[in-house]
């Protein structure tokens, strides 16, 4: 068996938000481990990424912004890990 990664970063921390970037990583060697298909994303949520077959494994937490910086400019917050096991 081989894994394959897909990464959402969510709108918000809710799985039915919107997605806004993502990152594939294909560990089958049937693509480029890091292939990417342009500007449209690969789902429009998580949920449409569990409902076709990905496995969630990691969310990132959710940590509020020291005092003084709820505006700067940053990471993406809302990262969700999902993983696919293929032969």
């Amino acid at each position: 068996m081989r894994q394959r990664v897909l990464v959402l970063y969510l709108a918000t921390s809710a799985l039915d938000a919107q997605v806004v970037g993502w990152s594939s990583y294909d560990g089958t060697g049937r693509t480029d481990p890091t292939a990417g298909d342009g500007d449209t994303p690969p789902y429009e949520s998580g949920v449409a990424a569990l409902r076709d077959g990905w496995r969630l494994f990691q969310a990132s937490q959710l940590l509020p912004p020291a005092p003084g910086h709820e505006y700067d400019t940053s990471f993406l917050k809302h990262e969700f890990f999902f993983e696919k096991l293929e032969p």
